[in-house]
């Protein structure tokens, strides 16, 4: 069995400490995070594939689990292969307790915005939510503005739910091998004991996220010509949002690091291929 520290109550400061120390990391080896920010997201496109989509949705937080990996190789002065994104999911025991995280957290996001689209017939219709599931921009344009928006809170309201259930669940059964059960409860439990540094997080967090938007939105509007430049002005827009979603991870990594700790022995054996592949 491995020896887990206790987890610890930081300072309000922390918070902000942990972007910094996110963006840190992003700094030492930006090009080969991003390709896995970009294989993360070409496996997120085939959720729309029957079956093969499910299966992919349950492997969210194995593959999460992941990038948590990467960002310790960095930490740890490595060169994070592209093969770590698909560690978790080859890793053995841990393998089953996080796609079962993953089947879990789909099941109370759906449950969570189906309770609060209750009363709403045609968002609730089986055919529409299929249509929306694919893409169909015909089937948003038939709905009211109200129920549009009802829908978009929802959605944002389960995403939040199963977030703050798997943020330290996550890193607790990859990194300090926890059963799924117990690393839900006390991933639960440090967020409510260290409700002040994650605070500092969020607000910090949403201070970068409203220049970043800012810039996106003009980027998008002078993409809106064709040729060569709106291809290059859309693709800097890809950068923006994954630099921003390899941030977020970022910041788990590092706040889980702060609280519970992380030694050699308590970290899985992390793959430091020096390979050519991305520089």
């Amino acid at each position: 069995m491995k020896q887990i520290r206790k987890a610890r109550v930081v300072p309000p400061r922390h918070g902000i400490a942990w972007l910094v120390q996110s963006l840190t990391l992003l700094r030492a080896q930006p090009g080969r995070l991003l390709f896995i920010a970009v294989l993360l997201q070409i496996m997120m496109g085939l959720t729309q594939v029957p079956l093969v989509g499910l299966l992919l949705v349950f492997s969210v937080h194995a593959l999460s689990a992941g990038v948590l990996q990467a960002f310790h190789v960095c930490s740890e002065g490595g060169r994070p292969a592209p093969a770590l994104l698909f560690s978790a999911l080859i890793s053995g025991s841990h393998t089953g307790r996080l796609l079962t995280l993953g089947a879990l957290m789909f099941a109370v996001g759906i449950l969570t915005a189906s309770f609060f689209l209750s009363g709403n017939e045609a968002l609730l219709d089986p055919d529409m939510l299929a249509r929306i599931e694919q893409g169909d921009i015909e089937a948003l344009s038939t709905l009211d503005q109200g129920a549009l928006h009802r829908m978009v809170i929802a959605f944002l309201i389960g995403i939040s739910v199963s977030g703050t259930l798997s943020y330290m669940t996550i890193p607790l059964i990859w990194f300090h091998d926890r059963k799924l059960v117990a690393a839900l409860v006390d991933g639960l439990r440090v967020l409510f004991t260290n409700w002040k540094p994650f605070l500092m997080l969020g607000l910090s967090m949403a201070a970068v996220l409203v220049p970043l938007a800012l810039l996106a939105g003009i980027l998008i509007g002078l993409a809106g010509s064709a040729g060569l430049l709106s291809v290059i002005l859309m693709g800097l827009v890809m950068i923006l949002l994954l630099a921003f979603q390899l941030m977020l991870f970022g910041t788990q990594y590092c706040a889980f690091r702060d609280i519970f700790g992380l030694t050699e022995e308590s970290a899985p054996p992390a793959d430091t291929d020096d390979s050519q592949l991305v520089v």
